[in-house]
């Protein structure tokens, strides 16, 4: 995998790649306007988008609204049929578990994510279930894309949320 902000060479099209990212970027900003963590995804078929989601676990009170999720269940309820194949998902960050088996039981072919997530990341960060010989799909999957937009967007997130944090600490 890539470690810049450069899709992977091998990728069918860097340049749709990068385009489609920017597409799930709009999508984790959204999230933060709902005070979200900012993530987003957008689900993508024959070059075209079929879905978008964005993290909404808060709002929604609902642990599994990550930004996967929702694209999933959109573009399958819009397909009528729990499997997605031929798509490409484009995430913001890197997969959880969670996500990760969704996308495999949804047999989504390719994952494409931005940040890395050294704490739960499912797609190498900290386990890698993609690569996973024992399991009957397997997605090809490719990291990095525009990553530092998608990183530091989280960054800047949880970096306001500290101000506001220690400011809510300052008043009487």
């Amino acid at each position: 995998m890539q470690t810049d902000d450069n899709p992977p060479r091998d990728s069918p099209d860097a340049a749709a790649d990068s385009a489609f990212m920017r597409l799930a970027l709009d999508q984790a900003h959204n999230a933060w306007l709902l005070g979200e963590v900012p993530v987003g995804a957008v689900l993508v078929r024959d070059g075209r988008v079929v879905a978008t989601g964005y993290n909404r676990p808060i709002g929604d009170s609902d642990p599994t609204a990550h930004a996967e999720i929702v694209a999933l269940r959109q573009a399958a309820a819009l397909a009528g049929n729990y499997r997605l194949p031929g798509t490409t998902l484009y995430v913001t960050l890197e997969p959880c578990a969670m996500c990760a088996m969704a996308l495999l039981h949804a047999r989504v072919a390719r994952v494409v994510f931005g940040a890395r997530d050294p704490k739960t990341g499912a797609a190498g960060g900290v386990v890698d279930l993609f690569a996973d010989a024992r399991l009957n799909h397997h997605c090809q999957v490719s990291g990095d894309v525009e990553a530092q937009a998608c990183g530091g967007l989280l960054q800047e997130f949880f970096r306001e949320r500290r101000r506001a944090a220690r400011g809510a600490g300052d008043t009487p």
